[in-house]
């Protein structure tokens, strides 16, 4: 009889971090994680250490940060991507690699260019290689979904010989439907038994993920490789919470199986994650999305007012929607403010309150109201703070009447000293960012912009993200801004793309003094 408790493996900040504009700075991953450690995550794919010295400058961060949860980096079946894997995770109390290589005749053959015999050869050296770094190592057969299954059994046996504890199957491109994912779980899990753990990553292609995840469990998967919002390339990968509310409210049918997730936690990260990422969940997004607890019809209201359970089946309370919102103004004190974020789940540090207060004071002389997610979206801003090498203290734009010109003024703070200086633009926006890129002297390239209300009525907050081109040679950077002013928003967006690109030529000249110095 298998253990039914099931292992959750969150892979936000790797397979997320993949879908179109959800790139993330170190200092935002580190928060994410810290998050996912308290929501109650097993594992955390912190990312693809040999995909950039940023990648593994994250990686290490994390496995520095986080005690609870294992922390776990993907490498494809190359020596010198475990080896980087295995360097970047080797500070964590509970570390993992998780290798690679693909099992489908149509990768075999197209993309390895490798006969089944050398591919079976490649994974076990992997796996030995991987061995040599940590004990915990994970093997995937990519594109599992369209392989044979008597190969993955042939490989899988020789990758468990070869030292793997955990066997991952996914549905790469989202093509199984449930009864075909689960066959192919049952047959893998009765041939493994209980050499090693059987493990499921889904893709949301046609709209199946979580339905294949759960078919999975049912046939002896014990570990679920899901997402935050499910986030993931192209349509997504299976969502965390729709897998673990699903487990937990339907026990009639998933009996006996357990996960270690606080469930309290799981509004919280959906909303951080949000919040970093500027990809908010479709408003009828199961679990998470703004309508799924919401009510319309006269009908639905008046059973709702009279039983939840009428048209609820889980309560908004159990994944830490407060439904009570209005509780903070601006007479409202330090105390209190306190209270509330404690309640909203957050644990800061003395010094980080102090500097979300004073925002708050100053949000609150500027909104009658202040909602939850206002409060949530400021705490957000806050601990994912880089270090600001330009810090924006003012500015002032001109009355655009018709006919005229647009100009913006702004003075930055750099290196303790204040610099004003003023630009114009073929609009408001576009004289922003000269003057900034005029006072800063780094040139940027706006490649997208977003503007979200973060919560309700005319004075809402606008969060703003762009991504910005400072170098042709390095992806786009992300920028996030706050404020009542979409203006206002718009230039701290900027700027902090900005501090971002520093930060990050910082951290690579100095691993690059390391490198050197090693040598």
């Amino acid at each position: 009889m298998k253990n039914n408790k099931i292992i959750i493996f969150d892979t936000t900040l790797r397979d997320g971090e993949q879908s179109p504009g959800a790139s993330m700075n170190t200092e935002e991953k580190i928060q994410i994680a810290l998050q996912l450690q308290k929501l109650g995550v097993d594992v955390i794919e912190a990312g693809f250490a040999a995909a950039s010295p940023g990648d593994f400058d994250a990686i290490s961060r994390i496995a520095e940060a986080v005690s609870k949860s294992r922390v776990c980096s993907l490498a494809r079946a190359l020596e010198k991507d475990i080896k980087a894997a295995g360097e970047a995770v080797a500070k964590a109390k509970m570390n993992r690699i998780h290798t690679f290589i693909a099992t489908s005749s149509i990768h075999m053959e197209y993309k390895l260019k490798m006969t089944p015999e050398q591919v079976i050869k490649k994974a076990v050296e992997a796996v030995q290689y991987a061995k040599t770094f940590c004990e915990d190592v994970e093997f995937s057969c990519e594109d599992a979904g369209r392989s044979d299954v008597s190969f993955m059994k042939e490989i899988l046996d020789a990758v468990i010989n070869a030292g793997a504890t955990t066997l991952n199957i996914p549905d790469t491109v989202g093509y199984r439907l449930p009864t075909e994912m689960g066959a192919i779980i049952k047959s893998l899990s009765d041939f493994v038994g209980e050499r090693a753990i059987i493990s499921v990553h889904n893709h949301n292609d046609l709209g199946l993920a979580v339905a294949n995840s759960l078919a999975c469990i049912e046939n002896g998967a014990r570990q679920v490789e899901c997402t935050i919002n499910g986030l993931g390339e192209r349509a997504g990968n299976a969502a965390l919470e729709e897998i673990v509310m699903a487990l937990r409210t339907r026990k009639d049918h998933f009996s006996g199986y357990e996960t270690n997730i606080n469930i309290k936690e799981i509004y919280p990260t959906s909303k951080l994650v949000s919040s970093i990422t500027g990809i908010e969940p479709q408003p009828n997004k199961a679990i998470v999305g703004k309508n799924a607890f919401s009510h319309e019809s006269g009908i639905h209201q008046d059973g709702v007012l009279k039983h939840t359970q009428t048209y609820e089946i889980m309560s908004a309370k159990d994944i830490g929607l407060d439904k009570n919102s209005i509780v903070l103004g601006k007479h409202s004190g330090r105390h209190a403010f306190k209270d509330k974020l404690c309640t909203l789940g957050y644990e800061l540090k003395d010094e980080e309150i102090n500097e979300a207060f004073d925002r708050f004071k100053i949000l609150a002389d500027q909104k009658k109201e202040i909602f939850d997610d206002d409060l949530r979206a400021l705490v957000a801003e806050e601990i994912t703070k880089i270090p600001q090498v330009f810090d924006l203290l003012r500015l002032q734009l001109s009355d655009c009447a018709p006919g005229g010109v647009p100009s913006a003024a702004v003075t930055i703070l750099h290196d303790g000293k204040e610099i004003t200086d003023a630009a114009i633009g073929n609009g408001t926006m576009d004289a922003i960012f000269k003057v900034i890129d005029r006072v800063c002297g780094v040139s940027g390239e706006l490649k997208d912009y977003k503007v979200d209300a973060v919560s309700q009525g005319k004075d809402a907050m606008a969060r703003v993200l762009v991504k910005v081109v400072f170098d042709e040679s390095k992806p786009a950077i992300m920028g996030h801004g706050l404020s009542v002013d979409t203006m206002l928003a718009t230039a701290k967006a900027y700027i902090g793309a900005l501090n971002s690109y520093m930060s990050m030529k910082e951290r690579l000249r100095n691993v690059q003094k390391i490198e050197q110095e090693g040598i």
